[in-house]
Order: C-alpha cells, then sequence, then structure tokens
C-alpha cells in the first residue's frame, strides 16, 4: 500500500484515481501529476515501483498545497470571514448555506435535521 501526504492509497485502483484519495487533489490534478512524471493512464498502483512513488510524493510536497496545510489554509479563511463579520462570515457561524442558496425550503445539508414546531398543528377540514 503506498503511502502518499499521509495517505494510504488503495492498491488495486489506478494511479488518477488513488491520487484523489489525497485531500486537494481531483481528476485535474491528479492527471497533472501522472503526465509530468510520465505514468501512464492505465497503471495500477499496486504496479507502481518504489521509485516512481517517492516521485509522485516529492513532485506532490514541492509543488501542491494537500492535507493539513490546505485544510488550516480552509480553516483559516473562513475564521477570517467570520472575525470581519461580513455577510459570508454570519452565515459561516450560523451554519446556513454561504453562497446565496434558498433556505425557505431545503438546504437540510447546512442546517441539519428539521426540527417539528412545537403547538402548530394541521388544520383538517
Amino acid at each position: 500500500m503506498a503511502r502518499i501526504a499521509g495517505v494510504n492509497i488503495p492498491t488495486n485502483k489506478r494511479v488518477t484515481i488513488g491520487l484523489r484519495y489525497i485531500y486537494g487533489i481531483g481528476p485535474t490534478k491528479a492527471a497533472e501529476i501522472c503526465a509530468k512524471l510520465g505514468i501512464p493512464d492505465e497503471r495500477r498502483v499496486n504496479q507502481l515501483s518504489d521509485d516512481e512513488v517517492l516521485r509522485i510524493r516529492e513532485l506532490i510536497d514541492r509543488e501542491y498545497r494537500v492535507e493539513g496545510d490546505l485544510r488550516r489554509e480552509v480553516a483559516m479563511n473562513i475564521k477570517r470571514l467570520m472575525d470581519l463579520g461580513c455577510y459570508r462570515g454570519l452565515r459561516h457561524r450560523r451554519g446556513l448555506p454561504v453562497r446565496g442558496q434558498r433556505t425557505h425550503t431545503n438546504a437540510r445539508t447546512r442546517k441539519g435535521k428539521a426540527v417539528a414546531i412545537a403547538g402548530k398543528k394541521k388544520v383538517t377540514k
């Protein structure tokens, strides 16, 4: 099992798919890394030599911000918005959608499970 940037990469997957398990590396960056190092698309992680794994690890450390550093940067950006008291910061603080989505209905991912309102009864006809 290859360990890159503190993440165990699944051995039976293709390299471009396996690299996506690292926070901060998506489809485009994974393909870019393989292209820079000359690793074919159909190559599997378990077929990589120790030298290739080392080259991938060094390239990611040198050119990309991933895992802990990226998570820290994102958290600091959100904290900065909250400290400023700007609209986006207030939305983060209240746990509501930040990017202009409606909240009258939907938004359950951000707001959490719906809470029933006490004393509100359905009117029957």
